[in-house]
């Protein structure tokens, strides 16, 4: 553990409440039991350090607003898992992953460059949405089980409501 001021029943406790949270959600921590807990145990060194869970893998700035799109789950964990199998990190997994059926592989940093993020962020708190537009940036996928809706480029492996697969889903808008 990289970290002595962070003790192993912290990250032992924290390791289970991910782990608990994830599989509700339809999501997998990485199976490899000590690297996930090295990442824990960043997570809980950069809550410390700053007062939020950002990244491990990633530098934050210590200013929340500027980091809300690194803090665990991060922004980028559900377009990584649908085209790479793992988040950046590799704290969440694919099933494919997590079964052994499919290798890890180094991914690519999604976040963009910090004066990108800024001009998009500038953007988007100038946005005003009239009654009835339906401009969205993501499409708007629908589980046919249960009626969960969200917006992202593809449609989540599982669903986080009712555990539907992705085949269950539905181009809603």
């Amino acid at each position: 553990m990289p970290n002595r001021e962070i003790s192993e029943e912290a990250v032992e406790s924290e390791y289970q409440r991910l782990k608990h949270e994830a599989e509700s959600g339809g999501y997998h921590l990485n199976p490899d039991v000590d690297f996930t807990k090295d990442l824990i145990c960043g997570l809980l060194a950069n809550q410390g350090r700053y007062g939020y869970g950002a990244c491990p893998c990633r530098l934050a700035s210590g200013i929340k607003d500027d980091d809300l799109d690194i803090i665990c789950p991060c922004d980028y964990r559900d377009p990584d898992l649908t085209e790479y199998g793992s988040c950046y990190c590799a704290l969440y997994v694919s099933g494919a992953i997590f079964r052994g059926e499919r290798a890890a592989q180094a991914i690519p940093e999604r976040r963009p460059p910090e004066p990108k993020r800024r001009g998009m962020k500038a953007g988007r708190s100038s946005q005003h949405f009239a009654a009835g537009e339906t401009s969205l940036a993501y499409p708007v996928w629908r589980c046919k089980v249960c009626g969960y809706l969200c917006a992202r480029d593809e449609p989540p492996e599982q669903c986080p409501v009712c555990k539907a697969k992705k085949e269950r889903f539905e181009r809603f808008m």
